[in-house]
């Protein structure tokens, strides 16, 4: 998997890889002298907005659902510095990022309204009623 490959988040939308805008960085934290020379964190960044791949329902859905997850810039931006190489900094990137749309897409079931059965109505008020029977009793000892 390269940086210029599309990225496919299944069931059904591929985001082209010119909408996908890649740079590599120096990683910080453990690695030795390795780490000050080689470029292996990526930051991985993408404007739903303006993406081709979403249809204006969808692009108003993931700008409503990352609100406060995109930078001034309308930009979703995706850090990955925990592998030692770039292609699996890269991998990880697209995945997460795959992972957020994906669950911003998502639509839940609306929750409908049930009524409660005859059945646990009647339980419910009896153990209302053994409950206040429980507290009458008490009430006449101490009386």
């Amino acid at each position: 998997m390269s940086a210029g490959d599309p990225l496919r988040i299944p069931p059904r939308w591929t985001i082209p890889a010119h909408e996908l805008e890649v740079e590599f960085t120096r990683s910080g934290g453990p690695g030795g002298q390795n780490v000050n020379k080689v470029e292996s964190a990526v930051r991985l960044r993408f404007q739903p907005g303006r993406s081709q791949a979403f249809s204006a329902e969808e692009r108003a859905r993931l700008l409503d659902q990352l609100g406060r997850q995109l930078t001034l810039a309308g930009e979703v931006l995706i850090k990955s510095s925990e592998h030692r190489t770039r292609e699996r900094n890269l991998e990880a990137a697209r995945a997460r990022l795959a992972t957020l749309l994906r669950t911003a897409l998502k639509r839940e079931k609306p929750r409908r309204a049930t009524k409660p059965t005859r059945g646990s109505q009647l339980r419910r008020l009896s153990a209302k009623r053994a409950v206040g029977e429980k507290k009458q009793r008490r009430r006449g000892e101490h009386e």
